[in-house]
């Protein structure tokens, strides 16, 4: 399966819209896509998760990575979406505590 990510900036907010797998394979894919995201203070990033189909722990560890690298620079990162059994990974390893998870509609991209 492939993953894609798509991304949108409106002024200081970054939308970014997930589709497809992350596990082992395609895991370092979104965090090549991930790095390439200018951070900067302030900003808020989204990540819209409702088009993720599956996700293992690989993809949970780039996702966590992700977060500690926006922490540092005083950037807000949200998760949007996920599925039931996501969000279940996100409690049972307490990622939920810590990481802004949210259930809403975003418009994706095009």
């Amino acid at each position: 399966m492939n993953l894609r990510l798509q991304k949108r900036e409106v002024e200081d907010l970054i939308q970014g819209f997930i589709e497809g797998e992350i596990d082992s394979h395609t895991a370092p894919i979104l965090k090549g896509e991930l790095e390439l995201i200018a951070l900067s203070d302030g900003f808020i990033i989204e990540l819209d998760l409702s088009k993720v189909t599956y996700m293992d722990s690989s993809g949970l560890g780039v996702l966590v990575a992700f977060y500690k690298k926006v922490i540092k620079v005083n950037t807000s990162l949200k998760l949007l979406n996920p599925s039931a059994r996501m969000a279940r990974m996100f409690n049972i390893t307490g990622l939920s505590q810590f990481m802004n998870i949210e259930i809403r509609k975003v418009t994706s991209v095009g």
